[in-house]
């Protein structure tokens, strides 16, 4: 009885780990956020002005959003590109270098400035293929951060913030 009871075992720990090496979890779906439903009152609570687009570029899909009042006010919208690449929209009072430090890479390096809509933006760059165009307004910094994304993909996207 001993035996049979090895030999079972052994067979379920086989068919586990086959069932472990061949089968594939597929990826959960990212699910799709309607972040102009949070901007109002987003708004009327942050003690800066925040910013977000009027609408996305035609593909791109926002997966996630927030505010948080305490204990720093901060805005956050990440989007996703029509190629499926990271755009993150970070906001809030806090000095450049450590936003640049929390959302891009704390060895990222300062690169040309560009100008949007009138306005300059420092940009910073990673190692690791993030780009981020950064403005200190009054008593908020603003950060949009791109994973692999162009230049002027990112430089579209930061023109269309209100």
């Amino acid at each position: 009885m001993v035996g049979a009871m090895v030999v079972l075992v052994v067979l379920v720990l086989v068919w586990v780990g086959l069932r472990a090496v061949t089968s594939h979890d597929p990826q959960a779906p990212v699910r799709s956020v309607d972040y102009r439903l949070s901007v109002p009152a987003a708004r009327r609570a942050a003690d800066f002005h925040l910013l977000a687009p009027g609408r996305l570029p035609a593909g791109w899909r926002a997966t996630t959003v927030g505010y948080r009042d305490r204990p720093t006010q901060h805005w956050h919208l990440g989007v996703l590109t029509d190629r499926d690449r990271y755009v993150g929209l970070e906001q809030g009072d806090v000095p450049v270098r450590a936003a640049v430090s929390r959302f891009v890479d704390r060895s990222a390096s300062r690169g040309s400035s560009v100008s949007v809509a009138g306005r300059t933006w420092e940009s910073w760059t990673d190692s690791g293929g993030d780009l981020a165009l950064v403005r200190r307004a009054g008593r908020a910094t603003t950060l949009v951060v791109g994973h692999d994304v162009p230049r002027q993909t990112l430089t579209s996207y930061v023109g269309s913030l209100r």
